[in-house]
């Protein structure tokens, strides 16, 4: 239970107290990322039900219930999509990479990407409706976080020391985010049919590409491409369910 209230503690903002983690926490916790990420997706589809019910148009509710996501987990995963696009889309080593990562700013890469990412987030949340709206986010966000397990898994290390990265690098079972995929797959095809484990599939696909692209690039794993690998999975797994 410490490893749950970690989750919480690291993945929302609610007003989990914890002590200092152990390793062991730690990497718990990220096995408990998909759960939690359920819970937020779930929020995230009763405020698009409800503004719906009342009449606001569907691409508005959507782009509020991003909004109510990134508010809920204090836009740490949107961040790190930003970071990972400029960090991908500049010249040199490694090096200039992480730095241009660790700056701050946010360049032409991180602003199309957000744009476009984001997008398809909203738009995919305004074309559900009803109970599938509630389902289809938590099992979206769900699979979002379920990339955590494969980007942190063993044989990545940590691209620079210090932070959540190299605090949860490597501290995965190879088999832990297949695991959940398979488990979201299932729950994915009770909302939508086949839309749902395909929806999965491509989040899977899209994380394991992004972990073999930013280790080459970036020398290894790092908290802003785990923040990267949630934001694009849970966009993946929504534009198949609003398919």
């Amino acid at each position: 239970m410490s490893a749950l209230a970690l989750a919480l503690s690291w993945l929302t903002v609610l007003p989990v107290r914890t002590g200092a983690p152990s390793a062991r926490t730690a990497a718990g916790a990220l096995r408990w990322a998909p759960l939690v990420g359920a819970g937020l997706g779930a929020v995230a589809g009763l405020v698009v039900w409800g503004l719906t019910a009342l009449g606001v148009p569907g691409l508005v509710a959507g782009l509020l219930a991003v909004g109510v996501l990134a508010l809920g987990t204090r836009g740490m995963h949107v961040d790190g999509l930003a970071d990972t696009a400029d960090g991908l889309g500049c010249f040199g080593p490694p090096e200039r990479a992480l730095a241009v990562m660790k700056d701050g700013g946010a360049g032409p890469f991180a602003v199309v990407t957000l744009l476009v990412v984001l997008g398809m987030q909203a738009g995919s949340l305004g074309a559900l409706s009803g109970w599938q709206v509630v389902a289809g986010a938590a099992v979206a966000v769900a699979g979002g976080r379920a990339g955590f397990c494969w980007i942190a898994r063993r044989g990545v290390p940590a691209a620079r020391p210090g932070g959540l990265g190299a605090m949860v690098a490597e501290s995965q079972p190879a088999w832990v985010a297949p695991l959940w995929w398979v488990v979201l797959a299932a729950a994915g095809y009770a909302v939508a049919g086949w839309r749902g484990p395909a929806g999965v599939a491509l989040a899977a696909v899209l994380v394991v590409a992004l972990s073999a692209h930013t280790a080459r690039r970036f020398g290894g794993m790092s908290g802003d491409v785990l923040g990267a690998a949630a934001e694009l999975g849970t966009a993946a797994v929504l534009l198949l369910l609003a398919a």
